[in-house]
């Protein structure tokens, strides 16, 4: 008869890599609660106050506000205009991108940094920009000042760089040896862009788009000179806001705050899934 060896009952013993999800190291933990600390003290107990003052005057004044006419023409002029810049920086800053990355030409390094300027530029030094070039002393003889394309424009030049500084770095990693091969199995230049260039490009595209989104209908240096501020026509959310500071209404002010901080993060979450979805199809 032979011997059966038994291991000795004791405590389930955890692997290193389950634990290592469980716990942090003290320095780990000491820097995630830095972080906490510094995100907490820098967003979310102003967003809280925020929150806070729209709800301040009841359900009825929150509501009563965003349904006002006047309110709610400069709402839908921001969220429409910001779309519309938003569709048009995701296409055009791809293009820029995939030109600043794949093509050789005399002054790519000029432009490599002036994209960079709207970053760089007091946005109210650039409406001061706009309003030189395309205000009622236009040298090249085109007023858009108190019109919507005036707003487009400047949301269009305040915007520009987030596509392509999200892009470029995704291009610049892509292994060209897979388009290659694409190539030689007789793909066309069509057919690899769309199941193997696009597919890579799209979170990083979303993710442009998002915060050129967030920052168009945020908007308030470039478009104080340039949008003419009229109601109806050319009012705009960030500007409605400042009225109803100055008109001693924070609950109002508040209340424009939290939709726009609302559309923002609705627009974030949707195309975020959506480029899951893209990625995940090719």
């Amino acid at each position: 008869m032979t011997d059966t060896l038994v291991a000795p009952a004791g405590p389930a013993r955890t692997t290193s890599r389950s634990s290592g999800l469980l716990r942090l190291t003290p320095t780990s933990g000491v820097g995630l609660e830095v972080a906490l600390v510094w995100f907490s003290v820098l967003v979310l107990l102003p967003l809280a106050a925020v929150v806070g003052a729209a709800a301040a005057g009841g359900w009825g004044a929150f509501w009563g506000t965003l349904t006002d006419a006047q309110t709610f023409a400069a709402l839908r002029l921001t969220v429409v205009e910001a779309a519309a810049v938003t569709v048009v920086n995701a296409v055009i800053g791809t293009v820029v991108a995939w030109v600043l990355v794949r093509d050789q030409f005399v002054g790519k390094r000029v432009l490599d940094v002036v994209i960079d300027i709207p970053f760089a530029l007091p946005t109210i030094v650039a409406g001061l920009v706009l309003l030189s070039l395309y205000g009622p002393e236009s040298p090249v003889g085109i007023d858009i000042v108190n019109t919507r394309q005036g707003i487009f424009l400047a949301l269009l030049f305040v915007t520009l760089p987030f596509v392509v500084r999200t892009v470029q770095p995704v291009l610049i990693e892509l292994d060209a040896d897979v388009e290659e091969a694409a190539a030689s199995l007789g793909a066309s230049r069509a057919t690899t862009f769309r199941r193997i260039i696009l597919p890579s490009l799209v979170p990083a595209i979303t993710a442009g788009s998002s915060l050129g989104f967030a920052r168009a209908i945020s908007e308030f240096g470039s478009l104080v000179l340039i949008s003419g501020n009229t109601p109806y026509r050319t009012e705009v959310a960030s500007l409605k806001i400042l009225k109803f500071i100055e008109g001693d209404n924070q609950a109002g002010a508040a209340a424009v705050a939290v939709l726009l901080l609302l559309v923002a993060i609705v627009t974030i979450v949707g195309l975020d899934l959506f480029s899951r979805r893209v990625a995940r199809r090719g």
